[in-house]
């Protein structure tokens, strides 16, 4: 983190005082860390006060964003100093060995000051992360299990914990395990993109999510024909396929105060090998339902600029590439998503 990453107190009040002439203590736009994986990765270690300094820099009220060594009276303090919002980001455990370490961190993100954090049930994608059908069944009910036993966690220390669309579940199946636990404090963190990796339209998924919607990750997106199925990029906000305005009217229909976090990752393009058999292997039924309306997609939505490529290039272009998509997309956010 290079100097002016750090605010003083007085440019972050004067920055508080824009946001709130402007409107943006109302709506609340921001950005979550992975939009910023690359400063995470390529400079020094940081934690949630850090980011949040770095992220109100770049326009964003508040950030989304695990503690990661920050006192969580520190980012309490500085959100309640200079305004905005801090959303956690929480590890889900793995069996009741792993419930006592949970809770904790429960507990340090609601004193941090968030009222709701992020989970994702893994980091792998569906068809690359399960070899077979009955890896995936295993994992699914585990998944549900795992809801059941933290529930009563969270309702303890009054947090809600959004689980991430993140191209392990198709939406049906998201929203069955979320009828199933049917809890205030269990809800859905909507990513606009990610089910396109399922080949699913993505103004449905967002239909179908939104009644269980705690928060969003804001993205666009962009698709190109491969030979193997396609590429899925991220693209800055309002240069791709989606119907942002649209979908977060969708949502705001439904819980008007939702945070939107934007997540623009600026990285190579992600292969969906939709058109090999082995992509189908934990999506019994989706060829014949679901391949030939999203490669019909992929037909007519072709990209209207280069997409984000990050392979070859120096990290101080690619750091400054990010900086400078992660600064579009909250211009972007802020001049066509306020609410009104």
């Amino acid at each position: 983190m290079n100097r002016r990453h750090f605010l003083t107190s007085a440019s972050l009040v004067s920055a508080r005082s824009l946001l709130a002439a402007s409107g943006a203590e109302k709506s609340r736009l921001g950005i979550c860390t992975f939009s910023c994986h690359q400063r995470w990765k390529l400079t020094q270690p940081t934690n949630a006060a850090d980011f949040y300094r770095y992220a109100r820099e770049l326009g964003a009220e508040g950030v989304q964003s695990p503690l990661r060594g920050c006192e969580p009276k520190t980012i309490r303090d500085l959100v309640e100093q200079i305004g905005g919002y801090y959303e956690g980001e929480l590890r889900l455990p793995k069996s009741e060995r792993d419930l006592a370490a949970f809770e904790a961190e429960v507990r340090q993100t609601r004193e941090a000051g968030a009222s709701v954090a992020r989970a994702v049930f893994t980091n792998g994608r569906r068809y690359e992360a399960f070899p077979t059908l009955e890896a995936f069944r295993a994992f699914h009910e585990q998944a549900q299990q795992t809801l059941a036993l933290i529930e009563p966690t969270l309702k303890k220390h009054r947090l809600k914990l959004a689980i991430e669309n993140h191209k392990d579940h198709t939406t049906e199946e998201l929203v069955g395990m979320m009828k199933v636990i049917s809890s205030e404090w269990i809800g859905v963190l909507v990513d606009t993109g990610n089910n396109l990796a399922l080949l699913e339209e993505p103004h449905a998924v967002i239909e179908a999510l939104a009644p269980f919607a705690l928060s969003v990750h804001l993205k666009d997106m962009v698709v190109q024909s491969s030979d193997d199925g396609f590429l899925l990029s991220e693209v800055p906000l309002g240069t791709g396929m989606l119907d942002l305005p649209r979908m977060i009217a969708t949502l705001r229909k439904v819980n008007p105060r939702i945070v939107i976090n934007l997540e623009m990752a600026t990285r190579d393009p992600l292969r969906i090998p939709c058109l090999k058999e082995g992509y189908f292997t934990t999506l019994p039924g989706r060829k014949e339902t679901h391949l030939t309306a999203a490669m019909q997609r992929v037909k007519q939505n072709p990209p209207k600029a280069p997409v984000p490529v990050v392979s070859g290039k120096p990290d101080h272009q690619i750091l400054a590439e990010e900086e400078s998509n992660n600064s579009h997309g909250l211009r972007w956010m802020n001049k066509n998503l306020r609410a009104r």
